[in-house]
């Protein structure tokens, strides 16, 4: 079964097991770790920080992991 993303899911375990989740970051506009800038923290505190919807960020992560 796979991995659920949540709000809380930490960036860096997600980008570490599935790094396909990369270019669903970057879509939303958040800089991402294999773009040479770090991003830590929870998908949450990110979205809030870089206005990014969290339910659709969330649900294209999902749906990349889901996929992997």
């Amino acid at each position: 079964m796979t991995k659920k993303v949540s709000s809380e899911s930490l960036i860096e375990d997600l980008v570490r097991d599935f790094p396909s989740t990369v270019k669903v970051f970057t879509r939303h506009k958040l800089p991402c770790i294999a773009c040479g800038e770090p991003l830590w923290g929870t998908v949450g505190e990110n979205a809030a920080r870089y206005s990014a919807d969290l339910e659709m960020l969330l649900k294209d992560l999902q749906a990349e992991m889901d996929g992997a």
